[in-house]
């Protein structure tokens, strides 16, 4: 194993880095997703092919899923900063990458093979679908961006910090 992926080892780790946001930005997502649309629009539930019982307890379900991401990214986050392992580019990179993977994510399995929900109800889908989908597809490719940057820098001797 390299030095960078041992604990305590004081050598910075990218991937880890990279992951811990991902970790956080899914779970950022999801919580804007669940408080704006599932609550504060009440455009639609986590699960809407039941009950408004079941469609409360699915959204109730999303809310623990997205704090226990929260929680467990912070942590690791948290950790890594400790050990002088964080990778800032990487960091931010991953949080990039969990924002739109979330999003299209969400907007792809959830919306149109699983149909678990809409996005919204009785109205034309196609500009909401292409909105939603769009911003993930825009996060994403920052993300991607700005992970490509920081491997430059990485590979150039940047020690990870910016």
């Amino acid at each position: 194993m390299s030095g960078a992926f041992r604990h305590g080892s004081g050598g910075r780790s990218p991937g880890r880095s990279t992951a811990a946001c991902a970790l956080i930005g899914v779970a950022i997502m999801a919580a804007v997703d669940e408080i704006v649309f599932h609550q504060i629009l009440a455009w639609h539930h986590f699960y809407d092919r039941a009950t408004p019982a079941i469609g409360l307890l699915s959204d109730g379900l999303l809310h623990t899923a997205e704090l226990l991401g929260m929680v467990a990214g912070f942590a690791w986050f948290a950790d890594l900063r400790r050990r002088h392992a964080l990778s800032v580019p990487h960091a931010w990179s991953g949080l990039f990458l969990g924002l739109g993977g979330f999003q299209l994510f969400d907007g792809v399995v959830d919306h149109k093979l699983l149909r678990l929900h809409q996005i919204r109800y009785g109205v034309d889908l196609l500009p909401y679908d292409l909105a939603w989908n769009g911003a993930a597809v825009i996060l994403l490719v920052v993300g991607l961006v700005l992970v490509v940057r920081a491997e430059k820098n990485r590979r150039a001797g940047g020690d990870g910090r910016r």
